[in-house]
């Protein structure tokens, strides 16, 4: 399928898609920490992961087209929480192919990575859930109640029906996160590449920043993202990623960014000036839930309930692209440092 614009020109969606204002979804990657700090802290801690970092650096095209990659990254994300059903698929449909072709073998470990696989996709799928929630309730508002954030891993398990991830195998209490990353824990690799890729990935300024703004605003910008996201992160992960920070600088990372994330989030105007400079693809998407502009059918879709219209699932469409490779047959894999088209999620 291609993609599909469902998009109306006055940024007004078609439907709440398959969350809406009455998810914990909405609540928390709608806050303005997301954009930065919770998006920056996932990919940050991805990189630890060998295949993850194996399908990058066969693109290389993280440290070549930097802003690009964040901007379409966060216009997926985005897509999947807040856009309308047509939009919602047609994004699914389109991570499928790009990571079809995003296979090859780990120069780490010597094994076998495949971007499609379900194990891979949960890594990156609990990562990022996490990462938001945890970097809302560090600079933004604090923790949810207890039913929020058992909604909340409930609505992570239904995003992860747009990925070939068996939901069942989605953790549903911070508890179950917290066990499914310690028994992770002994996959991850602290190489040279992963901690170069970290570093790079922690100079925000080169990813979220326009070029044109002035050098030392920039700087300023990426001395304290840097330290916040870091601040966030586990002593053993700042270990393997060669990360190290003392406490108090932890301690006043946060003191200076929580109160200036909190004025950011009483502006809409603001929010949607920070979002056009950093992810310009991003703004039609969230531009209609910060403005509370209403669809056009104000109606929450299930996975089930639109896949039966669609077609087959990300799960079924894999399973399809595996009989395929055994019959050697099926997309072939992506050249070393290819570029990627540059194709819309919405």
């Amino acid at each position: 399928m291609g993609v599909v614009r469902s998009m109306r020109k006055d940024a007004q969606h078609a439907d709440y898609g398959f969350f809406g204002p009455e998810s914990v979804t909405w609540k928390v990657w709608s806050y303005p920490t997301s954009l930065a700090l919770g998006f920056l802290r996932a990919v940050v801690i991805e990189e630890l992961d060998p295949f993850l970092l194996a399908s990058v650096e066969q693109s290389g095209q993280v440290k070549a087209r930097p802003r690009l990659r964040y901007d379409r990254t966060m216009q997926y994300f985005a897509t999947i929480k807040f856009g309308d059903t047509a939009s919602v698929l047609a994004a699914a449909d389109t991570l499928m192919k790009i990571h079809a072709r995003a296979i090859g073998v780990d120069p780490v470990t010597g094994r076998q990575y495949d971007a499609n696989d379900p194990d891979s996709q949960l890594w990156i799928h609990l990562t990022a859930w996490h990462s938001i929630l945890y970097t809302y309730e560090v600079f933004g508002p604090g923790k949810l109640t207890a039913v929020e954030e058992e909604q909340y891993w409930a609505e992570c398990a239904r995003a992860a029906e747009f990925q070939t991830i068996d939901p069942a195998d989605v953790p549903r209490s911070r508890d179950g996160v917290r066990a499914y990353f310690e028994a992770y824990r002994p996959r991850l690799i602290a190489s040279e590449s992963a901690q170069s890729m970290m570093d790079f990935l922690l100079d925000a300024d080169t990813i979220v920043l326009p070029p044109e703004l002035p050098a030392p605003l920039r700087r300023l910008f990426t001395a304290v993202t840097r330290r916040a996201v870091i601040a966030t992160l586990p002593r053993w992960m700042r270990r393997l990623g060669g990360t190290p920070q003392p406490r108090v600088v932890d301690a006043l990372a946060v003191a200076l960014t929580r109160p200036a994330i909190r004025v950011v989030a009483r502006s809409t105007a603001v929010q949607l000036a920070l979002l056009r400079a950093a992810s310009p693809r991003t703004v039609p998407v969230v531009e209609p839930v910060l403005r509370g502009t209403p669809p056009v059918l104000p109606v929450v879709s299930t996975p089930a309930e639109a896949y039966a219209h669609h077609g087959p699932t990300p799960r079924e469409q894999y399973t399809a692209l595996l009989e395929a490779r055994a019959r050697r047959q099926g997309p072939a894999p992506y050249p070393p440092a290819h570029r990627e088209p540059l194709l819309d999620f919405a």
